[in-house]
């Protein structure tokens, strides 16, 4: 079958929320709060994306991912780069990203020891809109007040450098051997190619892009997978409608029908964007 509805798994986490995104439903009272839903291929097998909602009411950690060949060196099928598209932000909400200064791996060390990382990340303001692009080894963390939808390459990968005093596991020395801790700079900068549809990001590990359009079509990937996220509209792909709490997974050629001012983030991997992705 050309697309797949993914099954969604709730993940609770001490920075979570109780109130979520609209069709997903809140935490009853009581429960725990909920910080990520994934996105799974209900087939099972190892898909190389992976969808995520981000739900934050404190600060994540401050983390790094290893690259492709850093994570094989350890055992994991690839490595993590990963991306986020801001849907809501309260006001003065930030996400860190990279270093003020160029640092050494001693000095980074010692700043997560002493807790003086924090302030020696660059916090940016964040918006509704924003989006961005995080290599591997890119040190970073994401702030209170924030609703995200973030693609990442698939795999459970984190490297706790820095966690505010809560009692979980560090993990500083895998951590500080794959990171850069450097200034950000954007691998790439968000432009629109055709009316209504923007790249947000081109690779190396993803594409990733935004569409504001309607009308009825054929989406096909060729051979590269497609994730389809809508966040805003109605129609169907294959006949099964859209939700805007869902995500389909299309594999060859799928019949996509838009309703209206439709909103919906695409991703599929790989650098190099996919001019005939949308025929119609």
């Amino acid at each position: 079958m050309p697309a797949t509805r993914l099954t969604t798994k709730r993940v609770e986490k001490p920075w979570g929320r109780r109130d979520l995104w609209p069709g997903f439903g809140d935490v009853p009272a009581g429960g725990d709060p909920v910080g990520e839903i994934w996105f799974e291929d209900p087939r099972g097998g190892d898909p190389v994306l992976l969808i995520k909602y981000l739900f934050t009411s404190e600060k994540l950690s401050v983390q790094v991912h290893p690259d492709d060949a850093e994570a094989r060196a350890r055992g994991y099928p690839r490595g993590k780069d990963e991306a986020w598209v801001v849907l809501s932000a309260e006001p003065h909400a930030t996400i860190a990203i990279g270093t003020l200064q160029v640092m050494s791996r001693e000095e980074l060390k010692a700043s997560a020891l002493d807790g003086s990382i924090e302030a020696k990340l660059d916090w940016k303001a964040v918006k509704t809109g924003d989006s961005y692009y995080s290599p591997a080894g890119t040190v970073h963390a994401i702030g209170p007040g924030l609703t995200l939808v973030e693609v990442q390459q698939n795999v459970d990968l984190t490297y706790r450098l820095y966690d505010y005093g809560r009692p979980r596991e560090l993990h500083l020395t895998d951590g500080i051997a794959v990171s850069h801790p450097v200034p950000y700079v954007a691998p790439f900068l968000p432009k629109e190619i055709a009316p209504g549809r923007e790249i947000l990001a081109d690779g190396p590990a993803f594409v990733m892009e935004r569409w504001s359009r309607e009308g009825s079509g054929t989406i096909s990937g060729g051979d590269r997978p497609v994730w389809l996220i809508p966040l805003t509209g109605s129609g169907s792909v294959d006949g099964d409608p859209i939700e805007t709490d869902g995500v389909w997974l299309i594999e060859g050629d799928a019949e996509l029908t838009l309703s209206g001012a439709v909103d919906v983030i695409v991703a599929y991997p790989d650098a190099g964007v996919i001019q005939g992705l949308w025929s119609g």
